[in-house]
């Protein structure tokens, strides 16, 4: 290796290099001051579960494998210092592999036992978490393969070696029980290592960029932003029950905040001011418990900027950040923007896709944040549409986030699902429930019963679509929710003209609008009529008179009868229950139906507080699984083989997936500002800020109804598997995209 001048460079290894704005090279930087600037950072991000040693010897470890004299002669070339800037990424073609030499050297040092704890996390701090063998479909990816490839050990840096063998690990922090505390805990060791390999990396490649991660306010500082917005929001509400109630519920979630750290549950009916009160506990928590951050988890995209501008005008703008997939990159601040990539911000706004699946990921990108989730209140709004299928691996690691990592969880909904541990279903040991005993529950309630919901004596047969659309034509203002897009298609077709439909057939940007419109007819007391999918079921602040629900799961009608005199401005809203032409589809929704039926039968008052345990719990005894891709198995090490802590994650995060997007195929559509977008896309190629600019202008559909598309020409490849429409006249200003709809029910998460 030479320098500019040609000497020969005797500043020791070297771990990365970068060129300056003036095309020279900047002095390198050196491999020990990489290895111990990220032992640092892991160490502190590991503290935060009393872990911090093994954070301190993953930094010291991972980048071993660079101190070789074959990888820094790979690292040269034949131009100024002479170095690849990215030759320390692995996973690219024509790299040379460093992570594996760290991985290998580790187990060798600590041992089968707490070596192979830290090879999987050494291994895969590029390409991601490994699955231990070939076995799991893994093949040459696996770690034991890699492992094994291994021979040249003997040329690492004898002066590295000695560094790692100083560091002893203790024991793990607690003694590992069956099921997921074991993988749960490497992936956190994992997050500490890769969020410190990036931080240290950004510091000396970019410290502009470093430097933007900038101070936000300290969580005393936001709670006092909160209460003055509050006191301002009481002086200028109107003096209603509606509002005195919110107000207790939020006095109350203040009260209990102040409790021990755990599972809380919060049952508040829709249009109780949820949002403002869990943010209320949820900064009072974190205050008293000195948490660093609260991190609020939305089931729906189509809702998620409603919630978050609530926090914004409570708290301010630059203090909440977002991040899914809807959220434009490019229109958020550069400090919003990179503590999105950690979570290091006060408060996350985010959906149960982006929470969930992180939580079982494998991806550095998307396993970085995972140690910001400790020391932290996470409050998951609407938690009832969690799915069945993946309940058990998410409850379980809940209550291990709740033990070991200290997260304390709020459960926010109207119908609180039935997720404590009985006999046959292991769920959570103890929930704390914040209005109070079951009868201040009941008493809450009825105290904010602002309808009647009326069932049909014949609770087995369906109407007619044209006997509805007749009963819905006498309302000059009324909602009605069905269960799937070809039911929501077909009602509206029999509608009066002006009627709105609701569905994820229309782009998010166009439901946004169409809301809005109805929001703003509904204001000025005009006529308004709107047939809707369940997307409006969750946050929406709808407000009819009248509400019709397909037969449908009791939580779907309670929370169809929330968007019902909501602010309580009549004496009685009304809520009717139909029985639609068509059966729920196979699977839960129909299984849903059925267990409303036979609660509609049992219960004189199928809608109290206390029938909601029961629908749920035959609910998930009705379920086929709660593991469906069996995550249990492929994340326990004693489930597989105890002698080798042989785990799977690379498969488990493939089969980890709430939206099952292999049958699904998203398209970009011309709706308004969408039909220029694409025109551009078309032109430039899938530039980031086109691409999250088209964000708003996508419809998922069934990959049978993309073929059928694709075939009769109203579908372009506007760039390789970028698929979008050829013309406008493909997408209707009223009802969204123009496909013979099958019969799709519309997902629970968006």
């Amino acid at each position: 290796m030479v320098s500019n001048g040609g000497e020969r460079l005797n500043k020791g290894m070297i771990a990365h290099v970068r060129k300056k704005d003036d095309g020279t090279w900047a002095s390198p930087q050196s491999l020990i001051n990489h290895l111990e600037g990220t032992a640092k950072i892991a160490q502190d991000n590991a503290a935060k579960f009393s872990s911090d040693t093994w954070g301190k010897i993953l930094g010291l470890a991972h980048d071993i494998g660079k101190g070789r004299e074959s990888w820094q002669k790979y690292l040269g070339d034949k131009s100024g210092y002479g170095y690849n800037e990215d030759a320390h990424l692995e996973g690219k073609p024509g790299k040379m592999p460093h992570a594996i030499h760290g991985a290998k050297i580790s187990e060798e040092i600590f041992g089968k036992g707490l070596g192979r704890t830290l090879a999987y996390c050494i291994a895969g701090h590029h390409a991601g978490l490994p699955d231990w063998s070939s076995s799991g479909g893994a093949g040459a990816a696996s770690l034991e393969y890699q492992v094994n490839q291994i021979k040249d050990l003997d040329n690492i840096d004898q002066a590295f070696v000695d560094i790692l063998r100083s560091v002893s690990p203790p024991l793990p922090p607690w003694q590992f029980k069956s099921g997921l505390d074991m993988s749960l805990w490497i992936r956190m060791l994992y997050s500490s290592l890769v969020d410190a390999d990036f931080l240290d990396t950004e510091y000396y490649m970019d410290q502009n960029k470093f430097e933007q991660r900038s101070e936000f306010c300290s969580i005393a500082e936001l709670l006092g932003k909160f209460n003055h917005y509050i006191d301002r929001l009481e002086q200028d509400a109107k003096d209603t029950e509606v509002n005195r109630i919110r107000t207790k519920i939020r006095n109350k979630c203040v009260q209990m905040a102040g409790e021990k750290q755990g599972i809380y549950s919060l049952s508040v009916p829709t249009g109780g001011g949820k949002t403002l009160s869990t943010l209320a506990f949820a900064l009072e928590h974190t205050l008293k418990h000195n948490l660093d951050r609260i991190i609020y988890v939305i089931p729906y995209t189509s809702i998620i900027e409603q919630n978050a501008d609530v926090f914004r005008a409570a708290v301010g703008a630059d203090q909440v950040v977002e991040h899914h997939s809807s959220i434009d990159i490019d229109e958020i601040t550069s400090k919003a923007r990179l503590a999105a990539e950690n979570w290091d911000a006060p408060i996350i706004v985010t959906t149960s896709v982006q929470f969930f699946e992180s939580l079982f990921a494998a991806k550095p990108s998307c396993c970085r944040k995972l140690h910001n989730i400790a020391r932290s209140v996470v409050i998951l709004d609407e938690a009832q549409l969690l799915p069945a299928d993946f309940l058990e691996p998410i409850l379980e690691t809940m209550q291990l986030l709740t033990e070991h990592y200290r997260v304390s969880f709020v459960i926010s909904t109207a119908t609180q699902p039935a997720f404590e541990e009985r006999q046959g279903f292991k769920g959570f040991k103890d929930i704390h429930e914040i209005i109070g005993s079951d009868e201040e529950v009941r008493i809450l309630y009825k105290s904010l019963q602002r309808n009647t919901v009326e069932f049909p004596t014949d609770i087995k047969t369906p109407s007619r679509w044209e006997e509805i659309a007749a009963e819905l034509s006498e309302f000059e203002q009324v909602l009605c929710i069905v269960s799937d897009r070809k039911s929501c298609r077909e009602l509206h077709r029999l509608m009066p003209e002006g009627t709105f439909h609701l569905s994820a057939l229309m782009c998010g940007q166009h439901r946004s609008e169409t809301i809005d419109k109805i929001k703003a007819k509904l204001k000025n007391n005009e006529p308004v009529r709107v047939i809707s999918t369940q997307l409006v079921e969750a946050g929406v602040d709808l407000d009819f008179p009248v509400v019709y629900r397909a037969l449908a799961g009791l939580d779907s009608i309670v929370q169809a009868a929330g968007r019902c005199n909501r602010e309580g401005n009549l004496s009685i809203g009304k809520v009717v229950v139909f029985i639609p032409p068509r059966r729920a589809p196979i699977g839960i929704l129909r299984k849903a139906a059925e267990t409303t039926v036979g609660i509609v039968s049992t219960y004189a008052d199928p809608l109290a507080y206390g029938v909601f345990e029961r629908y749920f719990s035959e609910l998930y005894w009705k379920a086929n699984t709660l593991d469906k891709n069996e995550m249990l198995h492929l994340l326990d090490p004693r489930r597989n083989d105890p002698q080798e802590c042989s785990i799977y994650f690379r498969s488990a995060a493939a089969k980890f997936k709430l939206i099952d997007d292999s049958k699904i195929k998203t398209i970009f559509v011309r709706y308004g500002k969408g039909d220029e977008l694409i025109d551009l896309l078309k032109t430039k190629g899938p530039d980031r800020w086109i691409l999250r600019q088209l964000q708003r202008y996508t419809v998922n559909i069934y990959k049978d109804s993309f073929a059928l598309m694709l075939n009769r020409g109203a579908l372009e490849e506007v760039y390789p598997d970028i698929y979008a429409l050829v013309s406008s006249s493909e997408y209707a200003d009223n009802i969204g995209l123009k496909i013979d709809v099958e019969f799709e029910p519309e997902n629970y998460i968006f």
